[in-house]
């Protein structure tokens, strides 16, 4: 696997210790947190797959899109299209006022991170690990 690949895998990985780590704050956890790392750990899980299938991409942080460009190469990827969306909001609205994440929204959030980390590691070869 090329440098580039296992360097977005490596970023993905970081915003999965961070959201998971957060999720797991006894006193004031920060759920917008939760649910913006676990958008960033399949974003950037997504751009890994993209790269390592030399499928270019714009910058952008919309989960959909970046799915519509996988899917023609893995149809397979379809599976993953629901957590993806439960995700996708969690890019940019969840950053500024007036919108705050709940503990269900940052369980769910958690969920969707796992099943979709679960599924492109395994796309890419890695060991899937919890």
């Amino acid at each position: 696997m090329n440098e580039l690949v296992m360097e977005w895998v490596e970023k993905a990985e970081g915003d999965s210790r961070t959201a998971e780590r957060e999720g797991t704050v006894g006193e004031g956890p920060n759920y917008d947190a939760v649910c913006f790392h676990a958008q960033q750990c399949a974003e950037k899980y997504l751009k890994a797959f993209l790269t390592f299938r030399s499928i270019p991409f714009p910058r952008l942080h919309d989960l959909e899109a970046l799915l519509n460009l996988v899917t023609p190469v893995d149809p397979e990827f379809e599976a993953i299209r629901e957590p993806l969306l439960l995700l996708n909001d969690y890019a940019v609205d969840i950053r500024y006022p007036g919108d705050f994440a709940t503990a269900e929204e940052a369980c769910d959030a958690l969920q969707a991170m796992r099943e979709v980390r679960a599924f492109i590691r395994h796309k890419l070869g890695l060991e899937v690990t919890a």
